[in-house]
Order: structure tokens, then C-alpha cells, then sequence
């Protein structure tokens, strides 16, 4: 509990486990309050390490996500330097003409493209400006007691160890959480994961030869075609992240060149001089699909010492767009509570857990009615 019978309050210790979006905009959050933050991440600085094949390049930033960059001073920075406005849908239909569907035409609101790398760098050089923020890189959580606050890490390229203690454990580490990995051990979670048919793979629409974009750049373009799909969001760079969904069957089926290229003339026939023959030869055989998974969970808490957010309490699969929408709401709601309650750890958590798992057990659902829409039922594509 922070805080103490004299009005004053304790500053926590607090352990972040995870240093992607979620984990890293959280530590952003306690350091503002005055908490001293440990933020401990199994992978390299990705300052310092190319984009990594197989997680989405970019991504849809909604006014969920604005609220969250706006309460720790980075919305501006993001929306005006680094965000490319998406005021609709632009819908390509097989025999290439497009039509345009608005998000909102009334108030004119729309979404942002965002880059992952980037937005995730900007909040960890945010951290740097914090004296009560340290950063732990590849480092491994290996083992962990969470109802006595104690967590073990192992150094991956030094194979060192290292024990910490924390006042709280927030765990930020994705779909595959080591965090709730923990918890699911602790009597009365429950727990749910399904993974889709559906795998995705991403290619790339260069810019043009004048170094500008190839299509109208403020929409998000969809290529739907009832079984599978394709989305293309712009980058800063004028060109465009764009992501193949389909069974994996079929990509197991696309095995050669001269399959896939006939398999794209068919379907995404405007797509081919945009991409060209052969970057979408070596694009799509240089990775393989990577599979799409949904996580319902609850509670998020265990006792007053350890919470789960983002994707290790609730990934979702990504055709409502709200994934890492959500999860950074989860860290205003969150300051919203310890501002509430005065960091009074066991209320915090306890109100976190009981009420915020049904928005997010509805965003699953929306998208998960929204991948049946779009790939089963074939709506779009029909039309």
C-alpha cells in the first residue's frame, strides 16, 4: 500500500516487464507519479535493431491511443511529425476500380498510421528524461513468485542472473506473457485462447520513382476477397506496409513463383505494379506466415503485487484495428485509478481486474465478428 497513515505516500518499486508499447508507455505513467520503474525486455534495444520481419510494421492509432500519448505529452509530436491521417477506407475491388468509404463524415475524425518501430523508440527515449527509470534489455524473466514480489532474469547473451524485488509486477510481455504464464498457476484464473485459420504476411509497395506515394496515401486501402484480404497502411517514407491474410493452407499452396503470381493476377491484379513481379517474388518467400491469435483471461491481478496488460491480458486478433488501442488505454485507466485511489495498490488492482475485462472481452468479439464478416460471410467482397 502507498499510502501511509500520515497523508504522505510511498514512491513503489515497480518492475515493467515488457519494453514494447504497452510496457514502455506504462513506465512512462509511474515515473510521472514519482515511482521508481524498472523496465526489463527479452529482446535487444530496439533503438538499436532493424524493424523485425514477422510483427506489423505499422499501425492504426485511434483517439484511445491519442488519449494515452496525450496524458504523457506525446501526442502532438506523434500526430503532427510522425502520423499519416487515414480519413477512410479505400476499397479495391477485383476488377481494380475503388470506392471510397469515410470513418466518419460528419465530424471528419479519422485514424492515424504509426509507425511500430518509431513510436516505441520515442516512448523509450521519453523514459531517458526520467531519473527513476532504468531499462533492462535482453534480459529474460526466468522464474517469479509474484505474491512475494520476487522475479528472476536471466542476462541472454551473458547467461548472468539476476534477482529483483518489486512492490509491484506489471506485466506488458505480449501474447505469450511469462507474467501470466505465472498467474495461470493461481486458483480461480480463467483462461481462453483460440487461434484463427488465418495467418498474415506482409509485403511492401515501394514509393514511386519520384520518391512520392503510389496510391491516395490518407486511406487504408483493402483488397477484399471473402476467404482472404489484403490491407495497405502508408509509412512516412511514401511507401506502404502491406499485409496478406489468408488460411494457411493457401500459403502453404503458393509454393512456387509462378503460383503466386498467377494467385495475385487473379485477385489483386491492381496490386502487381505496385509492388512489382519481382519484390513480391522475394518479399513473399523470404518469411512465412505468422499465425493470429485471441486471449481472454481473467483476473488480471494477483493480489496487490502483480497485473497483467495489453496483449498478456487480452490479445485480440487484429480486424477491428484496436490491439494496441486498447492496451494503451489500459495505462490511462490505470493512472486513472492511482490517481483515485492514491496508489493504494490493493484497490488499484483490485478495481482494474473487476472492471475493465468487459471492454476488452467486447473488443475480442468485435473483432473477432469482424474477421467472420469480412473473410466467412464475404459482405464486402459481394457487394
Amino acid at each position: 500500500m502507498a499510502n501511509l497513515e500520515n497523508g504522505t505516500f510511498k514512491k513503489l518499486d515497480v518492475v515493467v516487464v515488457g519494453g514494447g508499447l504497452v510496457g514502455s508507455l506504462e513506465a512512462l505513467f509511474l515515473a510521472k507519479r514519482g515511482h521508481r520503474v524498472r523496465l526489463y525486455e527479452y529482446r535487444e534495444d530496439i533503438r538499436n535493431t532493424p524493424q523485425a520481419r514477422g510483427r506489423s510494421i505499422n499501425l492504426a492509432l485511434s483517439i484511445r491511443g491519442r488519449t494515452a500519448l496525450r496524458e504523457v505529452g506525446l501526442e502532438d509530436h506523434m500526430i503532427n511529425n510522425h502520423g499519416i491521417p487515414m480519413k477512410g477506407r479505400n476499397i479495391h475491388r477485383i476488377d481494380s476500380s475503388t470506392y471510397i468509404i469515410p470513418y466518419d463524415s460528419r465530424t471528419k475524425q479519422c485514424i492515424y498510421s504509426v509507425g511500430r518501430n518509431y513510436l516505441n523508440g520515442l516512448l523509450l527515449q521519453e523514459s531517458e528524461n526520467y531519473e527513476n527509470v532504468e531499462r533492462f534489455f535482453n534480459h529474460k524473466l526466468i522464474a517469479s513468485n509474484l505474491r512475494k514480489g520476487f522475479l528472476s532474469f536471466q542476462k541472454t547473451d551473458t547467461k548472468e542472473i539476476f534477482e529483483v524485488n518489486a512492490d509491484l509486477i506489471i506485466g506488458a510481455d505480449g501474447a505469450f506473457s511469462a507474467v501470466r504464464k505465472e498467474i495461470m498457476k493461481q486458483p480461480l484464473f480463467d483462461y481462453n485462447q483460440k487461434y484463427i485459420e488465418h495467418g498474415y504476411l506482409e509485403l511492401c509497395i515501394p514509393p514511386d520513382s519520384n520518391g512520392g506515394f503510389q496510391m491516395p496515401p490518407n486511406y487504408l486501402h483493402i483488397w477484399p476477397r471473402g476467404e482472404f484480404m489484403m490491407i495497405a497502411l502508408p509509412n512516412q517514407d511514401c511507401s506502404w506496409t502491406v499485409t496478406l491474410f489468408m488460411p494457411f493452407t493457401h500459403f502453404k499452396s503458393l509454393d512456387n513463383e509462378d503460383k503466386l503470381l498467377k494467385f495475385f493476377e487473379k485477385y489483386f491484379p491492381d496490386s502487381i505494379p505496385l509492388i512489382g513481379k519481382q519484390k513480391l517474388i522475394a518479399d513473399y518467400f523470404a518469411g512465412s506466415a505468422s499465425p493470429l491469435i485471441a486471449i481472454k483471461c481473467r483476473p488480471y491481478n494477483v493480489e496487490d503485487k502483480a497485473l497483467i496488460i495489453g496483449d498478456a491480458a487480452h490479445a485480440v486478433v487484429p480486424f477491428y484495428g484496436q490491439g494496441m488501442n486498447a492496451g494503451f488505454e489500459d495505462c490511462t485507466i490505470l493512472n486513472q485509478l492511482f490517481q483515485k485511489h492514491h496508489d493504494d495498490l490493493a484497490k488499484i488492482l483490485k478495481e482494474f481486474s473487476d472492471t475493465r475485462w468487459e471492454d476488452t472481452f467486447a473488443i475480442s468479439d468485435l473483432a473477432m465478428y469482424n474477421y467472420i464478416e469480412v473473410h466467412i460471410l464475404n459482405i464486402i467482397f459481394e457487394q
